[in-house]
């Protein structure tokens, strides 16, 4: 007579599926996009940024700026008062010293806003404050 349990056994063996390959490749393929993420801060607006034929590119921009053609500023994807602006740059500097800051100004944004945000930078204690500009189409 044949052991019916003994069979089952042995069915059961050869229908199981090992998944201990699939979870390394789960593993390697979060890895690969881990490395491979670069992760871009931006002000939170879109901003038509004047052209200059010497712009470079800056990669270290830690704290961002944005003015936009009414001259309302942003910081951190929200509104700010541009007299809050030395105290938002104080507390991102506190976060870390060594950070740069770039102010996006629009084109149509006036000279005097862009201004008066670059100096509250500079009274926050930035030392490496820039003004962003892109490099024209034809270059």
């Amino acid at each position: 007579m044949m052991n019916i349990s003994a069979a089952r056994r042995r069915n059961r063996a050869v229908t199981e599926l090992n998944i201990a390959p699939l979870i390394d490749m789960v593993f390697i393929l979060l890895i690969f996009f881990l490395v491979n993420t670069s992760f871009t801060k931006e002000t939170g607006i879109d901003v038509s940024r004047p052209t200059a034929s010497t712009a470079v590119v800056k990669n270290k921009a830690t704290i961002l700026i944005a003015v936009d053609s009414h001259n309302r500023v942003f910081m951190d994807h929200r509104e700010v008062d541009p007299r809050a602006v030395r105290a938002n740059v104080e507390r991102a500097l506190a976060e870390n010293p060594e950070g740069a800051v770039v102010v996006v100004a629009d084109k149509a944004s006036s000279t005097g806003m862009a201004i008066q945000v670059m100096d509250g930078c500079r009274m926050a204690g930035a030392k490496n404050v820039a003004l962003a500009a892109s490099v024209p189409q034809d270059q």
